[in-house]
């Protein structure tokens, strides 16, 4: 996927050293209009028109746009190095494929539980594949969801001495694991439709986002060591849910917010 990445990169740099700004107005180089038109102008056709008349889809809305894009000095050099990234894309995108199909076939037994884990808020499939093949995907293993934290490295560290604690910086851990669990997290850090969503913001303007990603790390660690054992997909109890749990504290930070702006307020019960 990375390797993908950087070809397509490469390929917009020659574009760019020829002039043709596709990239400016299409967001993928290797979505099929653009694989068209590119082909095409391999193959000799150097006419804006014709080129921006290949778009499909949503595309040919923008076809003046390309017109104006696809204006530029394409030579014969520059369509010998596009074709190669073309080929090159083509085989990426084949190894791919094949990588998805193997996946599909070892993740089987596993099928469910994935299909669980996609439930949560900020769990793609992609996520919930690396955590089953971290974890193994028998979370029996772990006696609580406690130790899956810890064994996960999103736990914080014990470092205690005379009565004081000390650093609780978290442990070492699976790094690929950890990854997919923070693609997780800045997902869920992204919105604010969730009770995980609230649940980020609430820590991270006390401790700051670093602390915050990793508590949702754990956060959704323990839910899905639950999930596992229950059978049962997520309910979301959406974002008021820290209100409706403590409304006494949520009325006594919403006081001081007045007071500190300078307000003395009296409260009455609504009718």
């Amino acid at each position: 996927m990375h390797e993908r990445t950087r070809t397509i990169s490469r390929l917009e740099k020659q574009l760019e050293d020829a002039g043709i700004k596709l990239s400016v107005v299409a967001s993928n180089l290797a979505g099929v209009s653009c694989h068209d038109i590119l082909t095409a102008m391999v193959a000799g056709q150097h006419d804006p028109i014709a080129l921006a008349d290949l778009a499909r889809a949503s595309m040919r809305n923008k076809r003046p746009d390309l017109q104006r894009a696809l204006t530029g000095r394409f030579t014969e050099h520059h369509a010998f190095l596009v074709r190669m990234s073309l080929d090159r894309i083509a085989q990426d995108d084949a190894a791919i494929t094949q990588l998805t199909e193997r996946i599909e076939q070892y993740i089987e037994p596993f099928r469910g539980l994935r299909d669980l884990m996609c439930t949560i808020p900020g769990i793609s499939t992609t996520v919930a594949e690396v955590v089953i093949a971290e974890t193994g995907g028998d979370m029996r293993v772990f006696p609580t969801a406690a130790h899956l934290a810890a064994w996960a490295g999103v736990a914080p560290g014990q470092n205690e001495s005379a009565g004081r604690k000390k650093s609780t910086t978290t442990r070492p851990g699976d790094s690929h694991l950890k990854a997919a669990l923070g693609i997780a997290a800045l997902s869920v850090s992204r919105s604010n439709t969730t009770r995980l969503a609230a649940r980020y913001h609430r820590i991270a303007a006390r401790r700051g986002k670093l602390k915050a990603v990793v508590a949702i790390e754990r956060t959704l660690l323990s839910i899905i060591w639950a999930m596992a054992q229950s059978g049962q997909p997520y309910q979301e109890p959406g974002p008021d849910y820290y209100t409706r749990l403590r409304p006494d504290r949520t009325k006594a930070r919403a006081l001081k917010m007045l007071h500190d702006l300078g307000y003395n307020v009296t409260l009455q019960p609504a009718a």
